[in-house]
């Protein structure tokens, strides 16, 4: 075998161009301390605040005390198998979540892999779980309504579409309901929703899951879970991971809706991280940055202008109270970010009045620029009118013999009160809210016994639907009561009044 010397010289040569000379660096640190899924680690001297870190079992970890001589780290997992001695490694980007369209419909965890059993997700896409709140400038004014589908806060407490409302009230009054209501209401509006549970019981989660998927909500809606079973870090950080996937939907020119569920929770497990990390304790033991935490979450709630695409993230935090207490420390806190409160009430849950919406407490700053002109008209004498009927009811206890208007105001009230009563997974469109809305407000109602109004409601629906369906069609196109619609609705109301008083008879 004769090796010729330029068959040699050729593969040197084709060795030489495949060579590559490359030094790989990378920033590492050892563990000093680990125990409660907190980590210090000496040495990462280039380290940045939220940045990712790889710990030697798989398990990444989050950076947030930068002290002189270690950094404090949150551990996104379990501790097992990490101990003091082991090397962590920088990754040099901070903590990102998957975005984008293949997350429609699933259920995933605070760093956003699926946990429903269908598989990975498959997005290219990340996204910051941390990113700045949009300026002044980008933003536009709040004017376009996002609806409810619930008769009372549709009325009196209207939400529009780029809007931070607070839901507040204490324990089993309806809080997740009446979110859950708004998310199956957005059924072919074009809203995406995401639904984040923060210290949820599994089978919390599990159990809102089937519901959106029985009243098919799921075909529109992510649902990020980190529930009670946890880490403090991964609660902590599923709000942030839920915004970052509805900012993605924003910036393509979408409208979102995005509940966190809940934020007293939040707090809650923040308060835990900071005093395993020694931050120092403030009021009630949280830290003095548990104000920041949810100011910087709910400000990248906006309406962007249309240079940027006119998308908009509708926040709707929920807030737990002890016995109504709105005055404690987290509540005011998230009161004073918001743009307006839902107060729900035990008193009334008990009563009978759901929701127990307290329509006295209860605001909504963005008012009736959020409301179809329909509705507007209406709304304004509705709150008088409770306001008065709960003054006059709280007077007629003490006295029996009352005036012949006194009478009539309270009967009104009443009627007023039951038809602002509503099922549970029964959001109702605008155009029927402001059919029923009109005929209480107009005293059309008088002559119907107050335990026969849910009933009249129902049936009245049924008729208009049958007899007089261009009324609901003219209200949900021209967004306003014209003239022919009143006078057909009116006419429809007497119609109806003295069939159904004879079907009672």
């Amino acid at each position: 075998m004769i090796i010729k010397p330029e068959e040699i010289t050729s593969i040197i040569k084709s060795e030489i161009e495949r060579y590559e000379n490359r030094i790989e660096t990378v920033d590492s640190g050892t563990i000093i301390q680990v125990g409660d899924g907190i980590a210090r680690v000496y040495g990462l001297d280039e380290c940045m605040e939220g940045e990712l870190l790889s710990f030697s079992n798989g398990v990444y970890g989050m950076a947030l005390n930068l002290e002189q001589d270690n950094v404090g780290c949150v551990l996104l997992g379990t501790e097992e198998g990490i101990k003091e001695g082991d090397v962590v490694k920088r990754m040099g980007k901070v903590v990102e979540v998957p975005v984008g369209e293949a997350l429609i419909g699933r259920v995933v965890n605070a760093l956003g892999a699926a946990i429903d059993g269908k598989g990975p997700i498959v997005t290219t896409e990340t996204r910051a779980v941390e990113t700045r709140a949009p300026g002044v400038i980008d933003r536009q004014s709040v004017r376009q309504p996002l609806q409810t589908g619930i008769k009372a806060i549709d009325s009196m407490i209207p939400i529009g579409r780029g809007q931070r409302e607070l839901i507040i009230g204490d324990r089993q009054t309806g809080k997740t309901a009446l979110a859950i209501d708004t998310i199956i209401n957005q059924k072919g509006k074009d809203v995406i929703c995401i639904y984040v549970a923060i210290g949820q019981k599994q089978s919390t989660v599990a159990h809102i899951v089937n519901t959106f998927t029985e009243m098919g909500a799921m075909d529109y809606t992510i649902v990020v879970s980190s529930s009670a079973s946890e880490t403090a870090p991964l609660q902590f950080i599923a709000p942030y991971a839920g915004c970052s996937m509805g900012e993605y939907f924003m910036s393509k020119g979408k409208d979102v809706l995005i509940i966190y569920d809940d934020l007293s929770k939040h707090a809650v497990a923040y308060r835990t991280m900071s005093l395993l990390l020694r931050r120092p304790p403030g009021r009630e033991a949280y830290p003095g940055d548990v104000f920041y935490i949810h100011s910087r979450l709910l400000e990248r709630a906006a309406k962007l202008s249309e240079k940027l695409g006119g998308g908009s993230l509708t926040a709707l935090p929920i807030i737990e109270t002890l016995a109504g207490d709105i005055t404690a420390y987290v509540p005011t806190n998230v009161i004073s970010i918001t743009d307006g409160q839902i107060f729900l009430e035990s008193e009334l849950f008990y009563s009978g009045q759901r929701p127990a919406v307290n329509a006295g407490v209860s605001v909504s700053r963005v008012g009736g620029s959020a409301q179809i002109t329909a509705m507007r008209k209406l709304s304004g004498t509705l709150r008088l009118e409770l306001a008065q009927y709960r003054e006059l009811a709280a007077f007629a206890q003490f006295g029996s013999d009352l005036d012949r208007e006194t009478r009539r105001r309270l009967e009104k009230g009443k009627r007023l009160v039951e038809v602002l009563k509503q099922d549970q997974y029964s959001p109702m469109p605008v155009e029927k809210e402001v059919i029923i809305l009109y005929a209480a407000i107009n005293d059309f109602l008088s002559e119907i016994k107050v335990a026969k109004v849910r009933s009249f409601e129902k049936k009245f629906f049924e008729f208009m639907d049958t007899h007089h369906r261009g009324v609901a069609g003219s209200i949900a196109e021209n967004k306003k009561l014209t003239p022919e619609a009143e006078s057909e609705l009116k006419a429809a109301l007497e119609e109806y009044i003295k069939i159904f008083l004879a079907e009672e008879q």
